[in-house]
């Protein structure tokens, strides 16, 4: 799988990434049940075999068909079965999930009210559905992330779909958050050889592939330490919080019961 700095790798991604990532399924695995998981967005699967246990049956859905092939392959000792789909058209059945996790996937859709909806739609009526993202004020200039969340914003949005909604916050030790302070400094010193904002006025595939292209690039020279386990950032280091402010890295949304 080409790196483009946004799905997570092993050994390309920078440890602290790989750590929130890693953090927000083990918030959601300490919070599902038995009976049918669905992972929307689910990549190579190195997150969703976690969910694997021999009272689950365990769905990944990727909308890339070579990446919901190979995370099958990559993964022969778990119970694991994947479809190539659009998050916001499934095609799968209503209420056929006991659980389903939408994680970082929510803020990729122009519109995410239809993936909120078929989330909705496929989850049991006593099922529960986790949306995590980033906490918008926290996040970086990413082409790929189209619809960014307040807390409020992601409530009002879940709330026309399920009945009940929790927000609350992924945060970290302020080391770790030192760390991604420091990228998002960098990251802005490399937009201001922008200072015109062009790279908004070209094609939007150009645009991606521009980005893309530098964090390859920056993750060369700037990673030697930080990927593959060198930095010691681990999971470890996020948390679960109530207090969600300007600086908490990513939300998480819990949400039950939805409308029919």
């Amino acid at each position: 799988m080409k790196l483009t700095g946004e799905r997570p790798m092993e050994g390309q991604t920078p440890d602290s990434l790989l750590a929130l990532h890693a953090a927000g399924y083990r918030e959601v695995r300490a919070r599902v049940g038995s009976g049918r998981m669905l992972d929307l967005g689910c990549g190579l699967a190195d997150g969703t075999v976690g969910f694997a246990a021999a009272d689950r049956m365990l769905i990944g859905v990727d909308y890339d068909q070579e990446t919901a092939a190979s995370a099958v392959k990559l993964h022969p000792d778990v119970d694991l079965r994947t479809v190539c789909s659009d998050g916001a058209k499934l095609p799968l059945r209503t209420a056929s999930f006991d659980d389903v996790c939408s994680s970082h996937l929510i803020e990729h859709f122009v519109d995410p009210e239809f993936h909120v909806a078929e989330v909705a739609r496929v989850l049991s009526d006593d099922g529960r559905a986790f949306f995590l993202t980033p906490n918008e004020p926290a996040d970086f200039e990413n082409p790929y992330h189209v619809y960014l969340f307040s807390p409020e914003d992601l409530q009002a949005m879940l709330g026309r779909h399920f009945n009940t909604v929790t927000i609350m916050g992924l945060d970290a030790t302020p080391e770790v958050k030192a760390d991604f302070e420091k990228r998002r400094a960098m990251a802005n010193k490399l937009l201001r050889l922008d200072p015109f904002g062009i790279r908004h006025k070209l094609p939007r595939s150009a645009f991606v592939w521009l980005h893309a292209t530098g964090r390859r690039v920056a993750y060369r020279f700037t990673n030697t330490e930080q990927v593959g386990g060198q930095s010691g950032i681990t999971d470890a280091e996020f948390f679960t919080t109530d207090s969600i402010d300007a600086s908490t890295l990513v939300l998480i949304a819990v949400a039950e019961n939805p409308k029919r």
